[in-house]
């Protein structure tokens, strides 16, 4: 199971932050990564597979959307939690 407080007090800004886009995209790795485990045991759970791919695109929005606005925090954050990240285009 998922800690939610636990995530949350490690990737707030403050004591009151709980929707920030570091938290959110922290709270969706978590999810991401036991819903992983579960489809490794139960290959056939397409369903499953269908919520992954979900919860995959909109962690994949929100770090877009953090790597536009602040680039640093993007680069912290990939890096503690363990996210390989793209290569970034410069223009």
């Amino acid at each position: 199971m998922i800690d939610k407080q636990n995530i949350i007090s490690q990737h707030a800004a403050g004591e009151k932050d709980n929707g920030s886009t570091t938290v959110q995209i922290a709270l969706l790795t978590a999810r991401i990564n036991n819903l992983a485990d579960h489809l490794r045991t139960n290959k056939k759970d397409k369903s499953g597979q269908r919520g992954l791919q979900l919860l995959n695109g909109q962690r994949r929005r929100l770090l877009k959307y953090l790597e536009r606005t602040d680039y640093d925090a993007y680069i912290a954050l990939t890096d503690k939690l363990g996210i390989r990240r793209g290569q970034r285009i410069v223009r």
